[in-house]
């Protein structure tokens, strides 16, 4: 059953519409209500396409968390073979919301680090919506320090709306977790790429982020605070969120522009989640051309060309 976002109302009626009446020539032989529902599909067609010709930075916001979005455990699925999922940050436990191995992709051997939210209430309770604890990035950095060791690149899949901000992550020191991951990210001397494939909230998402190559899919989001929690802090009224998803500059457009994320990658006309397949292979295509790029750079000039893009961005601004 496809899910929609309140914005896309109209769009459900009409699909419901054809849906119905195709249901009903099922039931009664004969009855023809072919033509009427392929008009009813072309004029749902072209809803979509208006739709999702100038989505705000809000609608972007509310098609980057869709529900039917193709997750980090999908990708992983459909673009690596061999993948030995690896547990524990050998500390605490281990962080369903964070999951990551050994993998091939186009039979290279990598690493692979993502968040998953879960496709399901079971698995969404299971997986904490994404929003990984400070075991999550301990675990994360032993990945990187195992894939440093051995030469191996490093992909990270990031979709989450934020660390998890409980009383036990706080104790157990998420703010350093955080931290360290960041700054493990700028030491490894291996190639390192970053998907942000729906939602890139705050210190939760750079965590993973910090990377050689940045690309967001067409209607993914990357923030420091949720367009809510802005809200909240400068107008004291969450229902502002419109006005601060304009503010914040968070769409892949607005921060390639800026020079945040190095590409943005096409989505299907309806977004992710109307063709999965089609996004994951777009996925598929820009990791193995940002990997054939970064493959002829050595361990030195890694590091250093890293660690020189983060300190360009801060000193140049992001006023634009």
């Amino acid at each position: 059953m496809t899910t929609y976002l309140d914005f896309e109302k109209p769009l459900a009626e009409i699909e419901g519409k054809a849906e119905e009446l195709r249901a009903m020539a099922r039931q009664s032989e004969g009855m023809d209500v072919e033509a009427e529902a392929a008009a009813l599909d072309r004029k749902a067609a072209e809803m979509l396409r208006d739709l999702y010709k100038s989505l705000t930075p809000w609608r972007k916001c509310q098609v980057a968390r869709h529900p039917d979005r193709p997750h980090c455990r999908d990708y992983i699925s459909a673009l690596f073979t061999e993948y030995t999922p690896l547990a524990g940050d050998r500390n605490f436990a281990d962080d369903h919301a964070v999951m990551g191995g050994l993998a091939r992709f186009q039979d290279r051997p990598v690493v692979v680090i993502g968040h998953e939210k879960g496709h399901d209430t079971k698995t969404r309770i299971e997986r904490n919506f994404g929003m990984a604890r400070p075991e999550g990035y301990r675990k994360a950095v032993r990945l990187m320090d195992m894939a440093d060791r051995f030469n191996l690149p490093v992909i990270t899949l990031v979709d989450t709306p934020g660390a998890y901000p409980g009383k036990g992550a706080e104790e157990r020191g998420q703010s350093e977790a955080i931290a360290r991951s960041t700054e493990k990210c700028l030491q490894i001397g291996v190639p390192l790429i970053s998907i942000i494939i729906g939602e890139g909230g705050s210190g939760g998402a750079v965590a993973f982020a910090t990377a050689d190559r940045l690309a967001m899919l067409e209607h993914a989001i990357y923030s420091v605070i949720s367009p809510e929690g802005c809200a909240s802090i400068l107008w004291k009224d969450s229902e502002k969120m419109r006005e601060a998803a304009e503010a914040l500059r968070l769409t892949a457009q607005d921060l390639n522009k800026l020079g945040v994320c190095d590409q943005v990658i096409k989505e299907p006309l309806g977004g992710a989640q109307r063709d999965k397949p089609a996004t994951i292979d777009e996925v598929g295509r820009a990791i193995a051309q940002m990997l054939e790029q970064l493959s002829v750079i050595d361990r030195k000039a890694l590091i250093a060309g890293r660690r020189r893009k983060y300190l360009d961005m801060g000193a140049k601004g992001l006023a634009a």
